[in-house]
């Protein structure tokens, strides 16, 4: 886990569209992400900065995540 929670620095063109409000928003659900281990990521960041920014609604969202969480799981054991 990295030390330093740094979403913002390292990928400012994610938060510029967002208002004050809908940044707080993103920090904090990714802050508290963090805490409990999750490793940040342009991918994750840019998901969820579109949906709370109007980008995607709640359904396209939930397909990234998804499509995300199928390419990071290690593949099935066929018995």
């Amino acid at each position: 886990m990295s030390k330093k929670f740094d979403v913002e620095d390292r990928w400012p063109e994610l938060f510029v569209q967002l208002d004050g409000a809908q940044r707080y928003v993103v920090l904090q659900a990714l802050a508290a992400a963090w805490h409990e281990g999750w490793e940040p990521n342009r991918e994750d960041v840019e998901n969820l900065t579109d949906e709370v920014r109007g980008a995607i609604d709640e359904t396209e969202y939930l397909r990234r995540v998804r499509e995300a969480a199928r390419r990071a799981a290690p593949a099935a054991i066929v018995r």
